[in-house]
Parts: C-alpha cells; structure tokens; sequence
C-alpha cells in the first residue's frame, strides 16, 4: 500500500469483515477498502463567527478527498468563543477546550486509525488544539484555518472585537457618547471569521504555515472570500499526496520549524498566547523547547509588520500585500529562517519561497523594509526574577516606556479587578495585581482583555502596569505581563503581594520584581495557606488536576509519554 500500515488493519483480511460491514452501511464499495481513510475534523458551529463560516470549507475538503481516491470521514470538533465568554466565568473554559478539542481529534483518528487528518478550526483555541493533536498522532495532517473576518467601520476607522472592549473603558471615562458605543458594538464583527488583526486566532494560523504545516497563503485568507474554499480544497489533494508520500507531521514539526514558527510571530506582532500554545505543541511533538527559547529567537528579530493590537492595519491587508509568505521571505534573506524545513507539499521553505519578491510591495506601511523596523528587536519578551522564578511573558510592543515601579493593587479575581477600574479606583503608576487565575487556580487561565481594555479606553494603557497568573487576549496591548509561574494556587511569589507594596516591571532588564527584602518573603510563605479549589467536579476540576505549569504550557499530560501507537 502507498500510505502507512493503518488501512491494512482496518481493511485487510478475513478478520476485518465485521469493520468492514459498518462501512458498506455508509454507502462504501469493495474498492473503496484500498483507499485512504482521511479524517476531517470540523470545528464549524454557530456559537461564534469564527466558526459559523467552516462548514463550506468542510465541504470542499470532503468533495476534494473523494476526487482525489480518499475516503473522508467527517467528524465534529467542539469550540469556545474566547470573545463572547471573555469576562465571565465561561472564559476559564477557553484554554481547558484547547485539551479537549486535542482529546477529540486524537480519540477519533487512532480509535478509527484514520490513514490522515485535514483539521478545520477557526477560534483561538482550535488552532493549538488541533496541532497538539495532529503532533501526537503523527498521522500524515494539513490544517486548514477558517479564515480571518473583515473588519467593521465607523466614522473612517477600521474595527475590531477589541474596538467593542475598549469601548467600555472609553464610555466610562466619559470619552464616548452612548451612540458611537453602540455603534461600535454593532459594527466591530461585520460577518463570519475569526478576530481580525494579529490577535491569537490569526498569530497561530500564520505560525502554522510559517512552520509548513498549512499551505501558503492560506493563514491570512478572509473566511467570507471564495479563495478560502479553494484553499481548503488544494489542502485536502496536498494531505492525499503527503499521505502516498509517507510525510508525517514529526518529518515537519522540528526544532527548526518551530523558531521559523516563533520568527513569524515576533516579526508579526503576535499574541502572548503563542507561547503558551507552542511549549504545549512542541510538548506534543516531542520537540525539546523551553521558554527561554522564545527569548532567544526574540533578541534577533525585529517587528516589521504594523499590525493590530499595537499597530494599525488588520490581516485581511496583510494579506492584500502579499501575507505570511512575503514576510517570511524577506525574514530568509536576512538569514533568519531555516530555509531547508520540510513543509506538507514536500517541498522546503526555501523551495516555496522561491518565486516571492525579496521586498514588499511600493507604495504602502504594512510591512515594512526589515532594515526599517517598528521595532529593532521582537515583542514577546520573558521576564524573570522573585515575582516569577519560572518565567513570565511580556508583550512590549506600542510601549514608549516598558519599565514601571508603583505600588500594587492585589485581587483575587479577574472579576475583583474589573469592579475596581470600573469604579475608576485605579490610579496612573499603580500595579493591578489579578491572581488565583492560572491554570489550576482559576482554573483554565482566563484571559484579561476586559481589564486590560478598559484601561486603555480610560487612558491609563501606558501609567498602569498589571501582573496576572492569567493570560491575555491577542488583542491586549499595554504594561502587562502574564503567565506568570509558579501561579499562586500552588504558593507562587505572585500569592505572598500585598496592597501597597511596591513592585517592579521591566521589560528592558528582564525583570519581574516584588521589592521586598527575602526575609519577608520567606516569612509571608510561611504564613501562606493554599485555597480550597473553586471547582471540585467536572472538566474544570479535571483540567485543574492535570494541568502542568503555565512555563511547560499549561499541558495535561505533563508525566506521561506523548508517543502515539505504532505505525
């Protein structure tokens, strides 16, 4: 057989005839039997515009398997609207449905021990979730991303979901009248697609194709554009080809792919969440990676992309002046990608790249020459010292000044912190402390885009720093840090701050600090008593359980083997 030994023990033999019969109930001929069988696992539903555009995208992928001689077999994924569930108790289920949508789609390929895997996925989290799934699996897999949504317009300026959040903070500072922030809101999500600028969803598609693992071009695609459908098409015939070729995801997912990945993401501006997801996808693929590596990789890329949050333009003009690809070009011919990575078309980096202009487009700012960067080296930065042993990441990209000391504001909540900028009781130099938020805390890590957004919208975006065991939206942009490990649950420094003292963030030096004498540190540990856990039963309780640090990426399967069975 020209694909891996899977099929043989599906189809093959006197024995097989019972799975055969619940084939042959689904419509399949005898011939069908020395076919591939490929999974299609699709995140489509209508819980959020995301994903509400994935279901042609599915269809095309199956009428494209078929005409190429697979047998396709459709199952669905589950999704969370990190939009819609941001700033309520569902947002703790975001990060936890990044395991379960791996879970899925690991459970459904080796239980049916699927020949290969096209991935349809369009929220934050069905890009990791997907990944993590396709590395432990090591069957041969494409993932095919929803596409990015159109932004929305008022009065002359691009919108996005992040328009809508600091909106909130802009109205309660007086700064917007009640009809622009209602139009704001009804304007910000104009149709089907993922959230607009360089926030998670889209900082994950384009790694994926940075990494090979996505056909190009295909990361930067509008949901609601026909050459998306197309795109999910050619992604289906490429998966049949890498499947006849023996092209597994572990031939692709390397070390080496992974900082070309971590490139693309520093020269674009990405989300904070990207380096939470790749120490969990890299966990995955059995990829030696640690959090430091993300500092490395930053020190020696600049930021030349201008591009939301903390820029101005959105994907869908990246993506007019020439995407993922040309910013990956320009990234090989200053010697800062591994041109000779393997991708899924079997062809190199450098192969696929060939026939791209080594410059940008004339005539516009969205990516800039690389000699003439936003900023001379990459925004992720990961921050260290006594607040944060293990490490903690940083986004210092839009900062005039990325260092603070002031006093803390402590909260034991997300929901605590709101209520208190909401009040206006933040003042410009404080440090807003949110903890009992990480990964077993919360649990499921949630993400700070409302406090964060609000502060911008009341103008305190640069004077007010704020920690958190937590995480960001990709939208967030301001002095914040998170991930900060070890999380307060399990007795971290960030558990022992108190209101008033003073603390330190500085991103130039690296350094997370509560300016306290050790002595007193020690003391307050002492003194330390862990909280009972806010969630006893359930997938909350269960993700609570088994989540390792967020410094090893908050994975569930922190001890055990990440093999996949033999084949």
């Amino acid at each position: 057989m020209p694909y891996n030994d899977r099929s043989k023990n599906v189809t093959q033999g006197v024995a097989r005839a019972p799975n055969r019969s619940m084939y042959y109930a689904m419509g399949y001929k005898e011939q069908d039997f020395d076919k591939p069988m490929v999974g299609v696992a699709n995140g489509h539903s209508t819980i959020t515009p995301c994903n509400s555009g994935l279901q042609p995208l599915a269809d095309a992928a199956v009428t494209a398997l078929k005409s190429s001689g697979a047998n396709p077999q459709l199952f669905g994924t589950p999704t969370i609207s990190d939009g819609i569930g941001m700033g309520t108790e569902g947002m703790k289920y975001s990060l936890v449905s990044r395991e379960v949508i791996a879970d899925c789609i690991e459970t459904c390929v080796n239980g049916q021990w699927m020949d290969g895997v096209v991935v349809i996925g369009g929220c934050d989290k069905n890009m990791p979730g997907g990944m993590i799934a396709i590395a432990r699996t090591n069957v041969p897999a494409i993932y095919v991303y929803g596409g990015t949504i159109k932004p929305g317009h008022h009065k002359g300026k691009d919108l996005t979901i992040v328009s809508a959040f600091e909106a909130v903070g802009e109205f309660t500072a007086g700064r917007l009248d009640e009809a622009d922030f209602k139009a704001i809101e009804q304007k910000s999500c104009p149709g089907s697609g993922s959230c607009g600028g360089m926030y998670t969803a889209n900082t994950m598609s384009s790694a994926f194709e940075a990494m090979g693992m996505s056909l190009p071009y295909s990361s930067t695609m509008a949901n609601e554009d026909g050459e998306k459908i197309q795109s999910a098409a050619e992604s289906a015939a490429v998966l049949v080809e890498a499947i006849k070729k023996g092209i597994k995801p572990r031939d692709i997912i390397t070390k080496n792919a992974i900082e070309n990945a971590v490139t693309v993401i520093m020269a674009t501006g990405g989300s904070t969440n990207a380096v939470l997801h790749f120490l969990a996808i890299a966990h995955a693929a059995e990829v030696e990676w640690t959090i430091d590596d993300f500092e490395r990789i930053r020190r020696r890329v600049p930021v030349f992309c201008d591009l939301k949050p903390s820029g101005q333009y959105v994907i869908t003009e990246l993506h007019r002046v020439g995407g993922i690809p040309q910013v990956m070009k320009m990234l090989l011919k200053a010697g800062l990608l591994h041109g000779d990575c393997l991708t899924i078309t079997g062809k190199t980096i450098a192969e696929t790249l060939k026939d791209i202009p080594d410059q940008p487009p004339a005539g516009q700012n969205i990516i800039r020459p690389i000699d003439q960067p936003l900023y001379t080296e990459g925004h992720l930065a990961i921050l260290k010292g006594n607040l944060s042993p293990e490490g903690c990441v940083a986004k210092i990209s839009g900062l005039k000044n990325p260092v603070i000391t002031g006093p803390a504001r402590v909260f034991d909540s997300e929901d605590e912190a709101m209520a208190a900028i909401m009040a206006r009781k933040i003042q410009a130099g404080n440090v807003i402390i949110i903890r009992y938020e990480g990964p077993k805390g919360g649990p499921g890590m949630r993400e700070m885009l409302s406090p964060t957004a609000a502060l911008i919208g009341q103008g305190l975006g640069e004077s007010v720093g704020l920690i958190t065991d937590g995480r960001f939206s990709g939208g967030t942009w301001g002095m914040v840090v998170g991930h900060v490990a070890p999380e307060a649950f399990v007795g971290g420094p960030i558990a022992l701050v108190q209101e008033g003292d003073s603390v330190t963030i500085d991103a130039k030096q690296l350094l997370i600090q509560l300016n306290l004498p050790e002595a007193e540190i020690a003391r307050r540990k002492a003194a330390w008593v862990q909280p009972k856990p806010r969630y006893t039963r359930g997938v909350l309780a269960k993700f609570a359980a088994l989540a390792s640090t967020a410094s090893k990426g908050a994975v569930t399967d922190p001890n055990l083997d990440q093999g996949s069975p033999t084949h």
